[in-house]
């Protein structure tokens, strides 16, 4: 392949000019491949200008990828009926023959994978315009930089990444000829009615040793914005080799006494409340989503990857999260995504806390109340997994070291899932190994929309990562127990769990509870309050818990509602263990032995306490 004569041939001179003046052979290379492949009508090369942003935001409603909504700056996408979430069966690494991840990971065999979707994308710009934009993940030109490039036929969703990622086509040039970036190429296909028409023929395979991600007939989102989930599989096994952390976390300032801040990593699988957390009243955020963590000079630093949110809308109102809800009704650029669109042009969600409109335009066309799809089932106003894509600078309670160059420094972590019996609200890990183990490496969640497939399945997600880890699982939990070792100071570990239930099926934790949790936590971490011990962790002191309560939601909380929250339910976790250990010993031939001796010891101190207290636990009897 002549790169440079494809280049020429093919690329309008002014934005030739663009693409050549960033120095870079390997960049080029995949340029000319992709428009050889594609075969697009024209080629628009993004730099970092305005300007440029400009032109996508105008041509994704020209093109009919977005519609223009009654308030400024917002817009609507619509994804196709069955293109409404990730998409685990259809998302693949390609594996070479001597590349070992473990029978957890879906793979496919590199050529053969390479052949499939390389067919799909051939010929599937014609007609269209590709578009070439540049990015970075975490802040521009420090440590923790990772320029990326992305080609799509999709102006949605470059439009998309421009909000959510720093501008990097000046990083590019600032790289030179190095060949340590990122690449995404993506075509929605074939369109009918503005949305990706063959999703059988969905397809998001992921090459680790080019660090490289084709995505090909799908619009959604999380299948598509490349520098989102896509980019965390890459950076997880860059950090492997290079001796950091990339997470699917969240990282917020925890605002403690006399205006201190300490700031707090959280993972909780999609729909579990990750973006509530971060968005707490009261409280700053860094990032709702993936961070990145190194080492620097013996403290563990952590930045946030994005600069913008694509969050779950459903249940965001102006009473539960205030700050996002004025940001999604005020002026400024937002793209809401699979919501219900009146009349009138304004935007409706489950959970709003508005009435809900009999009749409008959602991603089955034209609705009204009742509506049912071809198999009976009753469409839903708006989309379960509905989504809202907006700048962190849009938001009022933004940290103000949200975009600083050397990170924020870590005090905590904070693994939670959707749990109905299991574990306790908040509960602290006794030291590092065993938090990384018991709370982390041991996550399961109840299943929501976010996902295709069923919802309220049980299901086992390590760091709430399981569907973007991209070594073995075994050198994962490895790496994660290094990653302290040679830190001055440790973050301490956290499990939170906002959806405990009692025997009716009712929920013992209010939605605000989880701010209580969250000030618990940051007074373990400056030791400023003492804990009651279990035989997993540490649980709060149900006086903390009561101060707490008064102090910041103005609730009178009991001694009767603290007994059923914080109960040990010996069975249900000892079934956990079993669960999980069965996981490690028959799918994870590379577990670390500690993980083992973990459980173990849980066990037999959980199997002590039910021989003196019996099955359920009252947490006043641990504390006697």
């Amino acid at each position: 392949m002549d790169t440079n004569a494809i280049l020429k041939s093919r690329i309008a001179p002014e934005h030739l000019k663009r693409l050549m003046a960033l120095d870079n052979a390997k960049l080029h290379a995949f340029v000319a491949d992709a428009i050889e492949l594609c075969q697009p009508e024209s080629v628009y090369v993004c730099t970092d200008n305005v300007a440029d942003f400009d032109y996508i935001r105008k041509q994704a409603t020209k093109l009919g990828e977005e519609k223009p909504l009654a308030t400024k700056g917002h817009t609507v996408h619509f994804d196709g009926y069955d293109d409404q979430g990730r998409d685990p069966n259809a998302t693949k690494y390609l594996v070479s023959p001597t590349m070992k991840l473990g029978e957890r990971l879906k793979t496919i065999d590199k050529a053969t994978g390479l052949a499939e979707v390389r067919g799909y994308l051939k010929d599937a710009m014609k007609g269209r315009q590709m578009i070439i934009a540049f990015f970075c993940l975490g802040p521009a030109n420090t440590k923790f930089s990772i320029p990326a490039v992305q080609i799509t036929d999709s102006p949605y969703v470059a439009h998309s990444e421009a909000i959510l990622y720093r501008a990097g086509y000046e990083n590019f040039r600032k790289i030179g000829a190095s060949p340590d970036f990122f690449r995404f190429l993506h075509s929605e296909g074939e369109l009918e009615g503005c949305v990706s028409k063959n999703t059988d023929k969905r397809r998001v395979y992921i090459d680790l040793e080019e660090n490289m991600v084709y995505s090909s007939n799908t619009q959604y989102g999380g299948n598509t914005i490349g520098l989102k989930k896509l980019s965390l599989r890459l950076a997880l096994q860059k950090a492997s080799r290079e001796g950091w952390l990339a997470e699917h976390m969240f990282i917020m300032g925890v605002h403690g006494p006399k205006g201190r801040v300490t700031y707090f990593a959280g993972a909780f699988p999609s729909g579990c409340g990750k973006t509530s957390t971060a968005m707490i009243p009261g409280q700053t955020i860094v990032g709702d989503d993936i961070a990145y963590f190194r080492k620097s000079d013996g403290d563990i630093r952590g930045v946030n990857v994005e600069k913008g949110i694509f969050g779950i809308i459903e249940n965001v109102n102006g009473n539960d999260d205030p700050v996002i809800f004025k940001a999604l009704t005020d002026p400024g650029e937002v793209i809401f995504s699979n919501v219900l669109v009146t009349p009138d042009l304004m935007p409706h969600w489950l959970g709003d806390g508005r009435e809900m409109p009999k009749k409008g335009t959602n991603h089955s066309g034209d609705w009204h109340e009742g509506k049912t799809d071809s198999e009976g089932a009753v469409i839903t106003p708006s989309h379960k997994n509905a989504r809202y894509t907006l700048s962190l600078t849009s938001l009022a309670n933004r940290d103000p070291l949200w975009d600083a160059p050397e990170g924020v420094p870590v005090g905590a972590i904070v693994y939670g899932g959707r749990d109905s019996d299991t574990w306790v609200p908040v509960e602290q890990a006794f030291n590092w190994e065993e938090g990384i183990i018991a709370k982390g490496a041991s996550l399961e969640s109840e299943t929501t929309a976010t996902i295709i497939g069923k919802a309220g399945v049980r299901r086992f997600d390590i760091m709430s990562n399981i569907d973007f880890v991209s070594i073995p699982l075994g050198k994962y939990i490895q790496n994660n127990i290094d990653f302290a070792k040679g830190a001055k100071k440790t973050p301490l570990i956290f499990s939170v769990n906002y959806f405990i239930r009692d025997d009716t099926g009712k929920y013992l934790t209010g939605m605000h509870d989880k701010k209580v949790w969250l000030l618990w936590a940051e007074l373990r971490v400056r030791n400023d309050v003492k804990a009651v011990k279990t035989p997993t962790g540490l649980i709060p002191i149900y006086e903390d818990l009561a101060k707490l309560f008064k102090d910041n939601l103005k609730v009178d909380y009991s001694k009767d509602l603290y007994a059923r929250q914080f109960t040990i339910r010996v069975p249900q976790i000892l079934a956990k263990i079993d669960r999980i250990e069965q996981i490690y010993k028959t799918q994870v031939p590379d577990t670390p032995k500690l993980v083992y001796d973990v459980f173990s010891q849980h066990r037999s101190r959980l199997s002590e306490l039910k021989g003196r207290y019996g099955e359920y636990v009252s947490p006043f009897d641990l504390a006697e």
